[in-house]
This record gives C-alpha cells, structure tokens and sequence, in this order.
C-alpha cells in the first residue's frame, strides 16, 4: 500500500493542531481527516476507517485514556499515536499500557511526529520488535524507565508529590536512579524555574559539610542559600556528620535564621534527600538523629533494586544503546537471548550497573548484534561483589548463573537433550559426596542429613559412582 492510499486520524480539540497535522501529513502524500472530538474518532475507527490514528489525551467529551481500550477491542492492529499537554511520567507509562505505539508530548517537533508515523505506517514483518524500538525511541527522552508494576508505584508517587512542596526522603540501593527521581519531582513541580542544587554528603569531606552546606563568613554563601526558590537535594543523607544534622534540624525548624545575604530572607528552599543506608539502623547506633529524621521523612519514597523489576530491562537495555548511540558509541541491536541472560542476572549495581554494561559491550565489541555469549562473557567478567548493599551469593544465585552459561556457551542459545538430567548429576555427586565425608561415609547419618533413604542413598552413591570416604558405612 503506497503513502497516498494510507489515511491518518487526528483527534485534537486544538484547531490549529489539527491544521498543521493535516498540512504535513498530506506534504507526506496521506489522507487525512481530522477532528476535535473522540466520539467522531471512535465512530471513524468503528467504520473501519484509517490506518493510523493519531490523538491528543484530553478530549471535550473524553478522555482518550478511556476510548483507547475500546479502539484496541475493535481494531487490535491499528496503530495509535498519543500526544499529550500534559507530559509527564504518568501520561507515557499509560499510553504504554494502553497499547499506544508512540508517545508524542506536547509542544513536539514536527519532525519527530512525522517519523513516528512513518514508522507506525511502516508495518514491519517484526511488529514487536518496531514496537519495543518506538518504545526505546521515547523512554531514551524520558528521565525514568519502566513499566513493571514497582515502577508504576513509583511513578503515581510521583505524580501525587509534584504538585505539593512536602519534603521527601527517597531511598533504595545505590545505582537505582534516587537522583533522577529527585531532579523529576523538581523539573515537574512548581519549583521548575528555580535551581535544582545537589551536594552528595558522602563525596564532601566530613569537615567542610557545614561549610558546603551553609556557606562561610568570607562570602561563600552555600547551597542553601543557592538553592533558594529551588531545590535542595541532599545525597546520602545518612553520611552527613553529627554536627551538620543538628544545624540542618534548627534551619529546617526555624531555630537558626540561615538568612540569604541577598534578600535578607530564609531561603525558600524544598529539600529531597536520599539515602541508600538504613536511616533507622543508624538512629540506632546514635549516628543519625531521630529528629531529624522525622523532618525529612514527611514523603517517603522508596526506589526498587533492579532485580525486583527485571521485566523492565529490556526497554532500559535498548534505551541506553540509543543513548549509547547518541553519544558517539557504534550503534547495535540486542537479541532477545542475551535479554534473557541480562534479566537471571543479580544487579547489585542495579541500574546504573546495567547501563555501563551496555557502554562497555558498544565500546568494546565489534559485532553490530549482542547475543547472549557475549552478555555472559561480560557479566562473569566485570560483576564484583558490592560490600554494604548484599551478602553473599547465594546458592539460588550461584545456580543460576551456572545455569545460564549452559544456554550461552550454545551457537543458538539452546543446549542439547538431556539437560535436567545432567544438572541434577551436576548436583546431586558433590551434594552427597561432601555429605558422607562429612559423616566420615556413615551413609545412615548422612541418609538423615540429606532426608533420603538409607537404601536410595546406596543406589545414588551407585549410579553416581560417588567416591566413599573413609570410616563407617
């Protein structure tokens, strides 16, 4: 079907959007009709008509939130383009979850629609594939990806903290994105056209906290101060030395007049501060004031680790090679095995983790597709333990990451027949093996250890063909 015989829907109650859609998507050679209302949309797609549509949220008479589900049971294939006045994190993930197959917020480049509808009209062999690259395309423009259910938690806490100026305290393990969710509530919020002033108490030597902090008699006014109209975002919270929490506890509260030299007002400051150690632990040990705590923790809000929404990693996977990309790195696609290898993978490092080693595979590999060999190579390579955030691996861990290397080590991502009943060999020898040594190859004693038989245990040491230590038997 060529351009000319393929017809665009808008649905805009701005007349002027309308136009300059209609405009340019004809210079395209489309058909167009347009309209300011969702009950002519949904009217339109009933008849069968279209083979785009592409529609703004609000709508006079509805919102477009509620007639996609309704234009996806009538026609399941046709793609929809939402734009949106009001972008922020909410309105993407929603249009995600909708089956929506681009996002476009308000005010867009001409440029940019255009090419999201000529990737809709396109109608690649691969449907889900053009998908997740339109869904990478948006998420790499948005400050947080995600669309598992934790993110979604996160995402309308967001959305409800925007509009206030409550102090938050975001905590979650280090690399999971605390900064990024501080810098979305300043840029959204009413603060926006203030300063967003960072200082990451566990970089700022302990005896210039206070300096840093709440400026110095030569003139150095600090980030208080600087933050004034703003934000204020506090780093590693739980790093901040004795002293400094008290001084913080007394501006917060009002006690210590932390004047701005400049208008000879307290600053007008909204604080975020985050944390990736345990507030309450600390408090325990006297290396955080209770106090204060409560100050800060009026809007608590917690980021989950990596490993908790593994579904996601695909759309940050391909995000961060376009970001990759963009910043210089050759560009490469991911195979779904190597996804699938990222997804069994810990992340201790988290996000951030995953990040780099997208930018270490673009910088350092030559082939133009990532596979699953290569995702293995790196992950055994360049994952070492990270103190303070978990313990050892465990068992399940270790097993998993055995497990996975049997699938990657294979040209095609699958091992031959037979694999349960070699893993279970795999474990079952050593299992007993270090059983009867440590019974000193008492097999009744190491039956009860292993909550088995005593006559299985001597078939398995049998067909086995375990090594019996010396002693008892």
């Amino acid at each position: 079907m060529s351009a000319v015989q393929k017809k665009i829907l808008i649905a805009d109650d701005d007349s002027s959007i309308r136009l300059v859609l209609s405009q340019a998507f004809t210079r395209l050679g489309y058909q167009v009709r347009a309209t300011g209302n969702a009950t002519t949309l949904l009217k339109w797609v009933s008849d069968g008509d279209g083979d785009l549509v592409v529609t703004d949220v609000v709508m006079p008479d509805e919102n477009v939130f509620d007639v996609l589900p309704r234009i996806r049971k009538e026609r399941p294939k046709l793609p929809i383009i939402v734009m949106s006045a009001q972008n922020n994190l909410v309105t993407a993930v929603n249009a995600a979850e909708m089956g929506a197959f681009d996002y476009v917020p308000k005010p867009f480049d001409l440029d940019d629609m255009t090419s999201a509808a000529k990737r809709a009209l396109s109608r690649p062999a691969d449907a889900e594939a053009a998908k997740a690259q339109a869904r990478a395309v948006r998420d790499d423009r948005l400050p947080l990806i995600g669309r598992s259910a934790p993110m979604q938690d996160v995402y309308r806490t967001i959305a409800r903290l925007v509009g206030a100026d409550l102090t938050v305290l975001i905590t979650g393990e280090s690399g999971t994105g605390k900064e990024l969710v501080a810098r979305a509530l300043h840029d959204m919020g009413r603060r926006r056209d203030g300063k967003f002033v960072v200082i990451n108490l566990a970089a700022t030597p302990r005896e210039r906290v206070e300096a840093e902090l709440f400026g110095k008699e030569d003139g150095d006014y600090g980030k208080l101060v600087e933050a004034d109209g703003g934000t204020l975002f506090l780093d590693e919270i739980g790093d901040m030395p004795l002293d400094a929490q008290t001084r913080l506890l007394r501006v917060i509260d009002g006690s210590e007049p932390a004047l701005n030299p400049k208008t000879n007002r307290r600053p007008n400051v909204r604080i975020i501060a985050a944390t990736n150690r345990d507030l309450r632990g600390l408090i325990q040990q006297g290396l955080f004031r209770e106090d204060l705590f409560f100050r800060l923790n009026v809007a608590p809000l917690r980021l989950p680790p990596l490993r908790d929404r593994t579904e996601d990693i695909p759309d940050l996977a391909r995000a961060f090679l376009l970001r990759a990309n963009r910043e210089g790195l050759p560009a490469k696609t991911i195979d779904a095995g190597a996804l699938d290898r990222l997804k069994l993978h810990r992340w201790p490092g988290n996000v951030r983790e995953l990040e780099n080693l997208i930018r270490r595979v673009c910088a350092l590999y030559g082939e133009d597709l990532i596979t699953a060999r290569i995702v293995e190579r790196e992950l055994v390579e360049h994952t070492p333990a990270v103190e303070g955030q978990q313990g050892p691996e465990t068992l399940s861990q270790l097993v998993e990451r055995k497990l996975a290397a049997y699938f990657a080590d294979e040209p095609d991502g699958l091992p031959p027949p037979g694999l349960y009943d070699r893993v279970l060999e795999e474990v079952e020898r050593p299992l007993i093996q270090l059983t009867l040594s440590a019974t000193r190859g008492n097999q009744l004693r190491a039956a009860e250890i292993l909550g088995l038989n005593r006559n299985t245990l001597r078939k398995k040491i049998q067909d086995l063909g375990v090594e019996m230590s010396r002693g008892r038997r």
